[in-house]
C-alpha cells in the first residue's frame, strides 16, 4: 500500500502540472475526504499505509480536480464562518471576503436592537439578503443572532431568482437549525411590492463584468455564470438593486452590499445617479481592499 506522503506527492505534481494554484492544499484535503480524517492528521503521520479503496477514491478525485473542478464541489461543502455549507453546481461558492458582509449586517442588527428601548410589541428588525446563493450570509446571520438569543426579535429574507439555489440554501438553514428563522422566497432581486420596508438589505450580487469571467480560472466554469457575470461593467444586478432601495429600505435602513475591489468610485457615482443625496461609504476588507459598501440616506434625505 501506499503511503500518505507518496500519495500526496504524486498528487501535488499533478495538480500543479495542471494549474492548481493550490496543489498542496487541494491534495491533502482530498487525501483527507478518502480517508475519513482531517487534513491535519495525515500531515502528522505522513508514512501512514493507505488503504487500496481509499487510494482509488483519491485518485479519482485528483482527476476531477485536475480537470478543473473545485475541491469545494468534490467534497460537497465549504467552510464559511467557522461554519460547513453544503455545495454543489446549483449555486456559487462562498468566499472568505463575504464573511465581512455577515460581520457587518450582524453589528448593525445588534446596534438596532440595542440602541434603545424596545417595549412589547416593537415590529422585529427585518433583513432581507438578496441573491443569497446557498444561503451562507443569511444561515451564517441567523445562527449568530441564535447564540444572542436575539433570533425572535430579527425576521430575515432571503431570496434568489433561482430555484435551485434557494433548494440548496433551504437545506444549509435545515443543517444548521434557524430554518424557522429564515425565510425562502425566489423572486428577482426583490418581490415586486415590498409593503414592509427592510432595516437592512445585504447582497453579494455579480459583480465581475462578462469579459472577465471569460478569463477566469477554470474552476469557475463549474459555478453557475448567472452568479458571477455582472454585465458589461459588473454593476448591472447591484445598479438594479439600487434602483429598488427608495421603496425597500426604511426611512433609516442600510445597505451593505459586497464590490469588486476597483469599483469604489463606479458604485459611488451609480449610487449619485439613482440615489442622489444619499451616502456611499466603502470598507476595506483584511487583505486592504475596497469591498464592502455602506449605503443609506443621508439625515437630510430621511426627512423629506
Amino acid at each position: 500500500m501506499a503511503s500518505v506522503r507518496e500519495l500526496l506527492d504524486g498528487a501535488i505534481e499533478r495538480l500543479r502540472a495542471n494549474g492548481s494554484d493550490s496543489p498542496r492544499l487541494d491534495a491533502e484535503l482530498l487525501l483527507g475526504r478518502a480517508v475519513g480524517v482531517d487534513r491535519t492528521v495525515l500531515i502528522a503521520h505522513p508514512t501512514a499505509p493507505v488503504g487500496t479503496d481509499a487510494e482509488a477514491a483519491f485518485l479519482a478525485d485528483v482527476e476531477r480536480r485536475a480537470a478543473g473542478e473545485p475541491v469545494a464541489y468534490i467534497r460537497g461543502f465549504k467552510e464559511f464562518h467557522g461554519l460547513a455549507f453544503a455545495v454543489d453546481g446549483r449555486a456559487l461558492i462562498p468566499r472568505p471576503e463575504t464573511e465581512q458582509l455577515v460581520e457587518m449586517a450582524e453589528r448593525e442588527v445588534m446596534r438596532r436592537l440595542t440602541g434603545s428601548p424596545r417595549p412589547p410589541g416593537t415590529p422585529p428588525i427585518r433583513v432581507a439578503d438578496v441573491g443569497t446563493g446557498c444561503g451562507s450570509i443569511a444561515v451564517a446571520l441567523g445562527v449568530l443572532l441564535r447564540r444572542r438569543s436575539v433570533g425572535r426579535d430579527v425576521e430575515i429574507l432571503a431570496t434568489d431568482d433561482s430555484a435551485a439555489a434557494l433548494e440548496l440554501a433551504r437545506e444549509n438553514a435545515v443543517g444548521h437549525g434557524v430554518a424557522d428563522r429564515v425565510r425562502f422566497i425566489e423572486a428577482d432581486l426583490l418581490p415586486p411590492v415590498v409593503a414592509q420596508p427592510f432595516d437592512v438589505i445585504v447582497a453579494n450580487l455579480p459583480y465581475i463584468p462578462s469579459e472577465v469571467v471569460d478569463r477566469l480560472p477554470v474552476a469557475a466554469s463549474f459555478e453557475p455564470r448567472s452568479a458571477l457575470d455582472g454585465g458589461p461593467d459588473g454593476l448591472s444586478a447591484i445598479g438594479r438593486l439600487l434602483q429598488r432601495l427608495t421603496d425597500a429600505l426604511a426611512q433609516t435602513g442600510v445597505a451593505l452590499l459586497e464590490i469588486g475591489a476597483d469599483q469604489a468610485d463606479s458604485l459611488g457615482e451609480l449610487v449619485g445617479e439613482h440615489l442622489p443625496g444619499w451616502s456611499c461609504r466603502v470598507e476595506r476588507d483584511l487583505a486592504g481592499l475596497p469591498r464592502t459598501a455602506r449605503i443609506e440616506r443621508s439625515p437630510a434625505v430621511g426627512r423629506t
